[in-house]
Protein backbone atom coordinates (compact mmCIF):
# COMPACT_ATOMS: atom_id res chain seq x y z
CA UNK A 1 0.00 0.00 0.00
CA UNK A 2 1.60 3.35 -0.76
CA UNK A 3 1.60 6.52 0.38
CA UNK A 4 -0.08 9.86 -0.38
CA UNK A 5 1.85 13.20 0.63
CA UNK A 6 0.61 16.54 -0.18
CA UNK A 7 2.67 19.45 -0.89
CA UNK A 8 1.46 22.08 0.18
CA UNK A 9 2.10 25.90 1.13
CA UNK A 10 -0.04 29.00 2.90
CA UNK A 11 1.36 31.21 -0.58
CA UNK A 12 2.34 31.07 -4.16
CA UNK A 13 5.72 31.37 -4.76
CA UNK A 14 7.70 29.35 -2.09
CA UNK A 15 8.85 26.47 -4.58
CA UNK A 16 6.36 23.78 -3.93
CA UNK A 17 6.17 22.39 -7.30
CA UNK A 18 10.00 22.86 -8.05
CA UNK A 19 10.43 20.39 -4.65
CA UNK A 20 7.13 18.38 -5.61
CA UNK A 21 9.51 17.09 -9.20
CA UNK A 22 12.77 17.25 -7.66
CA UNK A 23 11.27 14.68 -4.62
CA UNK A 24 9.23 13.05 -6.57
CA UNK A 25 12.83 11.85 -9.24
CA UNK A 26 15.12 11.46 -5.89
CA UNK A 27 12.03 8.65 -5.04
CA UNK A 28 12.31 7.25 -8.11
CA UNK A 29 15.89 6.97 -8.54
CA UNK A 30 15.50 5.08 -4.87
CA UNK A 31 13.76 2.41 -6.68
CA UNK A 32 10.36 4.27 -5.37
CA UNK A 33 7.30 3.53 -8.03
CA UNK A 34 5.93 7.17 -8.12
CA UNK A 35 3.04 9.15 -9.62
CA UNK A 36 2.77 13.01 -8.98
CA UNK A 37 -0.05 14.54 -9.18
CA UNK A 38 -0.54 18.31 -10.32
CA UNK A 39 -3.68 19.24 -8.12
CA UNK A 40 -3.40 23.12 -8.87
CA UNK A 41 -6.42 23.69 -11.44
CA UNK A 42 -6.43 25.78 -14.50
CA UNK A 43 -2.52 26.99 -13.43
CA UNK A 44 -0.89 23.70 -13.98
CA UNK A 45 3.58 23.85 -14.18
CA UNK A 46 4.09 20.70 -12.65
CA UNK A 47 4.64 19.28 -16.05
CA UNK A 48 7.37 21.81 -16.74
CA UNK A 49 9.06 21.46 -13.45
CA UNK A 50 9.59 17.47 -14.48
CA UNK A 51 10.57 17.90 -17.85
CA UNK A 52 7.20 16.52 -19.07
CA UNK A 53 5.87 19.48 -20.94
CA UNK A 54 2.73 18.57 -23.10
CA UNK A 55 3.53 14.26 -22.78
CA UNK A 56 0.30 14.36 -20.64
CA UNK A 57 -2.66 13.95 -23.00
CA UNK A 58 -5.37 13.35 -20.39
CA UNK A 59 -5.64 14.59 -16.78
CA UNK A 60 -7.40 13.62 -13.72
CA UNK A 61 -11.03 14.55 -14.48
CA UNK A 62 -10.57 11.60 -16.95
CA UNK A 63 -10.03 9.31 -14.49
CA UNK A 64 -12.74 10.74 -12.30
CA UNK A 65 -15.14 10.76 -15.10
CA UNK A 66 -14.43 7.29 -16.16
CA UNK A 67 -13.22 8.46 -19.62
CA UNK A 68 -10.49 6.39 -19.18
CA UNK A 69 -8.25 4.29 -16.26
CA UNK A 70 -5.84 5.59 -13.96
CA UNK A 71 -3.01 3.46 -15.65
CA UNK A 72 -3.65 5.08 -19.44
CA UNK A 73 -3.81 8.57 -17.82
CA UNK A 74 -0.52 8.54 -15.67
CA UNK A 75 2.13 10.00 -18.12
CA UNK A 76 5.81 7.35 -18.23
CA UNK A 77 8.75 9.88 -17.74
CA UNK A 78 10.84 9.44 -20.45
CA UNK A 79 14.13 10.03 -18.83
CA UNK A 80 13.38 8.93 -14.73
CA UNK A 81 12.11 5.14 -14.80
CA UNK A 82 9.41 4.56 -12.06
CA UNK A 83 8.30 8.49 -12.09
CA UNK A 84 4.99 9.12 -13.99
CA UNK A 85 2.49 12.61 -14.02
CA UNK A 86 -1.05 13.00 -13.40
CA UNK A 87 -1.64 16.59 -15.02
CA UNK A 88 -4.58 18.83 -13.76
CA UNK A 89 -7.28 19.69 -15.93
CA UNK A 90 -7.89 23.61 -16.82
CA UNK A 91 -11.09 23.71 -15.72
CA UNK A 92 -12.62 21.14 -13.59
CA UNK A 93 -16.72 20.59 -13.76
CA UNK A 94 -18.07 20.69 -9.89
CA UNK A 95 -19.98 17.58 -10.54
CA UNK A 96 -16.57 16.24 -10.79
CA UNK A 97 -14.95 18.51 -7.85
CA UNK A 98 -16.23 16.29 -4.77
CA UNK A 99 -13.71 14.80 -2.15
CA UNK A 100 -15.83 11.70 -2.33
CA UNK A 101 -14.37 10.97 -5.89
CA UNK A 102 -11.10 12.08 -5.67
CA UNK A 103 -10.37 10.13 -2.37
CA UNK A 104 -11.18 7.13 -4.80
CA UNK A 105 -8.57 8.21 -7.57
CA UNK A 106 -5.80 8.23 -4.54
CA UNK A 107 -6.80 4.81 -3.21
CA UNK A 108 -6.06 3.44 -6.83
CA UNK A 109 -3.10 5.21 -6.67
CA UNK A 110 -2.07 3.55 -3.57
CA UNK A 111 -2.32 0.17 -5.04
CA UNK A 112 -0.09 1.13 -8.33
CA UNK A 113 2.52 3.41 -6.70
CA UNK A 114 5.02 3.66 -3.71
CA UNK A 115 4.79 7.19 -3.24
CA UNK A 116 1.78 9.41 -4.28
CA UNK A 117 3.03 13.37 -4.33
CA UNK A 118 0.41 16.30 -4.51
CA UNK A 119 1.27 19.09 -6.03
CA UNK A 120 -1.29 21.22 -4.42
CA UNK A 121 -2.12 25.20 -5.39
CA UNK A 122 -1.13 27.70 -2.50
CA UNK A 123 -3.79 29.38 -0.77
CA UNK A 124 -6.83 27.81 1.53
CA UNK A 125 -9.73 27.66 -1.16
CA UNK A 126 -11.35 24.62 -2.97
CA UNK A 127 -8.20 23.33 -4.75
CA UNK A 128 -6.34 23.02 -1.39
CA UNK A 129 -9.32 21.15 -0.02
CA UNK A 130 -9.54 18.66 -2.79
CA UNK A 131 -5.52 18.14 -2.80
CA UNK A 132 -5.51 17.31 1.30
CA UNK A 133 -8.53 15.44 1.46
CA UNK A 134 -7.24 12.04 1.16
CA UNK A 135 -3.45 12.46 2.33
CA UNK A 136 -1.76 10.39 4.37
CA UNK A 137 1.21 12.76 5.09
CA UNK A 138 1.46 17.01 4.20
CA UNK A 139 5.33 18.77 3.54
CA UNK A 140 4.54 22.49 4.37
CA UNK A 141 6.85 24.55 2.12
CA UNK A 142 7.50 27.63 3.43
CA UNK A 143 10.45 30.82 3.13
CA UNK A 144 12.24 31.75 5.89
CA UNK A 145 10.99 35.34 5.76
CA UNK A 146 8.30 36.27 7.92
CA UNK A 147 5.11 35.99 5.99
CA UNK A 148 5.93 32.86 4.57
CA UNK A 149 5.76 32.00 8.21
CA UNK A 150 3.02 33.31 8.68
CA UNK A 151 1.19 31.68 5.99
CA UNK A 152 2.36 28.28 6.69
CA UNK A 153 1.26 28.70 10.31
CA UNK A 154 -2.67 29.25 9.08
CA UNK A 155 -1.70 26.21 6.65
CA UNK A 156 -1.16 23.97 10.00
CA UNK A 157 -4.04 25.04 11.28
CA UNK A 158 -5.89 23.10 8.00
CA UNK A 159 -4.20 20.26 8.69
CA UNK A 160 -5.07 19.30 12.05
CA UNK A 161 -6.44 15.97 10.69
CA UNK A 162 -3.35 14.34 9.53
CA UNK A 163 -0.87 12.82 11.89
CA UNK A 164 2.25 13.29 9.97
CA UNK A 165 2.57 17.04 9.17
CA UNK A 166 6.40 18.79 8.15
CA UNK A 167 8.37 21.79 7.29
CA UNK A 168 10.60 21.95 4.32
CA UNK A 169 12.06 25.57 4.81
CA UNK A 170 13.10 26.16 0.78
CA UNK A 171 15.50 28.45 -1.16
CA UNK A 172 17.53 29.33 2.04
CA UNK A 173 20.14 31.57 1.89
CA UNK A 174 22.74 30.75 5.25
CA UNK A 175 24.71 34.54 4.53
CA UNK A 176 21.37 36.30 4.65
CA UNK A 177 20.26 34.11 7.77
CA UNK A 178 22.87 34.96 10.25
CA UNK A 179 22.85 38.64 8.98
CA UNK A 180 18.62 38.87 9.78
CA UNK A 181 19.79 37.14 12.78
CA UNK A 182 17.24 34.00 12.52
CA UNK A 183 17.91 30.61 12.56
CA UNK A 184 16.46 27.39 11.20
CA UNK A 185 14.94 26.74 14.59
CA UNK A 186 13.29 29.84 14.56
CA UNK A 187 11.70 28.88 11.20
CA UNK A 188 10.36 25.66 13.07
CA UNK A 189 9.48 27.70 16.07
CA UNK A 190 7.08 30.05 14.05
CA UNK A 191 5.57 27.47 12.39
CA UNK A 192 4.96 24.59 15.08
CA UNK A 193 6.42 21.72 13.22
CA UNK A 194 9.43 19.40 12.54
CA UNK A 195 11.81 19.66 10.44
CA UNK A 196 12.21 17.69 7.16
CA UNK A 197 14.70 19.11 5.20
CA UNK A 198 16.04 22.65 3.63
CA UNK A 199 16.71 23.30 0.27
CA UNK A 200 19.67 25.91 -0.47
CA UNK A 201 18.97 28.71 -3.16
CA UNK A 202 20.37 27.24 -5.70
CA UNK A 203 20.40 29.09 -9.23
CA UNK A 204 20.47 25.43 -10.88
CA UNK A 205 16.50 25.57 -10.06
CA UNK A 206 15.70 28.79 -12.30
CA UNK A 207 17.91 27.55 -15.05
CA UNK A 208 16.51 24.17 -14.99
CA UNK A 209 13.08 25.52 -15.04
CA UNK A 210 14.10 27.56 -18.15
CA UNK A 211 15.19 24.44 -20.11
CA UNK A 212 11.96 22.49 -18.93
CA UNK A 213 14.66 19.93 -17.03
CA UNK A 214 14.30 18.79 -13.93
CA UNK A 215 16.93 19.89 -11.28
CA UNK A 216 20.01 17.68 -10.95
CA UNK A 217 22.00 16.86 -8.27
CA UNK A 218 25.24 19.18 -9.26
CA UNK A 219 26.88 19.10 -5.51
CA UNK A 220 26.40 18.36 -1.71
CA UNK A 221 24.98 21.51 -1.07
CA UNK A 222 22.60 21.65 -4.14
CA UNK A 223 19.32 21.62 -4.47
CA UNK A 224 19.12 18.48 -6.10
CA UNK A 225 21.11 17.00 -3.30
CA UNK A 226 18.59 18.62 -0.72
CA UNK A 227 15.34 16.58 -2.64
CA UNK A 228 17.72 13.36 -2.17
CA UNK A 229 18.06 13.83 1.55
CA UNK A 230 14.23 14.93 1.99
CA UNK A 231 13.73 11.39 -0.07
CA UNK A 232 15.92 9.41 1.81
CA UNK A 233 14.26 10.78 5.02
CA UNK A 234 10.67 9.78 3.76
CA UNK A 235 12.29 6.21 3.32
CA UNK A 236 13.11 6.07 7.12
CA UNK A 237 16.66 6.95 6.61
CA UNK A 238 18.72 9.14 9.25
CA UNK A 239 20.38 11.53 7.39
CA UNK A 240 21.93 15.19 8.79
CA UNK A 241 20.69 18.61 7.57
CA UNK A 242 22.32 20.09 5.05
CA UNK A 243 25.62 22.64 6.45
CA UNK A 244 24.82 25.87 4.76
CA UNK A 245 27.24 28.36 4.02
Amino acid sequence: MGEVIVITSGKGGTGKTTLTAGLGAALARLGQRVLCIDCDVGLRNLDLSLGMADAALMDFSDVLAGRCSLERAAAVHPKVENLSLLTAPLSLPEALAAEGPFQGLLDQARQRYDSVLIDSPAGLGPGFRLAVCGADRALVVTLSDPASLRDAQRVVLQLAKLERVHLVVNRVQGKLLRRLGTTIDDAMDAAGLPLLGLVPEDVAVVLSAGNGQLVQDLGKRSAGAAFRNIALRLTGQEIPLMKLR
